[in-house]
């Protein structure tokens, strides 16, 4: 779904839910106004009943679009239709200049992964020109690094980030967020 269509839809009070799986500090730091918020790695464990919406469809986001098409993969496999993903993420819908809601800015984790692995390679390089040229396996590794993440799309440092404190947020109830998108709206919907 283009966010276009996403706005319309949510300013026409059509029958539409917005789940972000963003880690619970992406989501604090900026989401669509009215999303849930149930992250990627706790989706599994809640696919069954997130299963029971019906009579409205459901729109995954997350930042870019990657972690949303194996949400969504991992959704559809658990038997839940009327699925979509919002085309370019929370970048896109940021760019467009729809309004967003903030609990708590925080700088991204794509930020984070740049400047931590910008950092250390910066740190390899200088230690492998200024002490011993095996320094200069810790820059390798983390190239290696990204290789591998934009060919997999898997970033284990972004992983990592995320399960820091300060991407986590102080209070992401995701059992009550799942019992919330699931129960009925005021229109009688599920």
């Amino acid at each position: 779904m283009k966010v276009a269509q996403l706005s319309k839809a949510l300013a026409a009070g059509q029958s539409v839910r917005v789940l972000d799986v963003r880690t619970p500090g992406e989501f604090e730091n900026q989401h669509i106004p009215g999303a849930y918020n149930v992250p990627l790695d706790q989706l599994a464990e809640h696919a069954p009943e997130l299963r029971a919406v019906t009579g409205c469809e459901v729109v995954l986001v997350c930042q870019s679009g990657q972690r949303a098409q194996r949400a969504e993969s991992l959704l559809r496999d658990a038997g839940m239709p009327g699925v979509h993903i919002l085309e370019g993420g929370m970048a896109a819908w940021t760019k467009e200049d729809y309004p967003i809601r903030r609990t708590r800015a925080r700088v991204s984790l794509e930020r984070q992964v740049r400047i931590a692995a910008g950092t250390l390679v910066a740190l390899g390089s200088v230690a492998a020109l200024m002490a011993t040229p095996l320094w200069a396996l810790v820059p390798a590794v983390i190239g290696a690094g990204l290789v591998f993440a934009g060919i997999t799309d898997t970033c284990g440092m972004g992983m990592l980030l995320a399960k820091l404190p300060y991407n986590r947020a102080s209070s992401c109830d995701t059992v009550s967020i799942v019992r919330r998108f699931v129960a009925p709206d005021r229109n009688g919907l599920r």
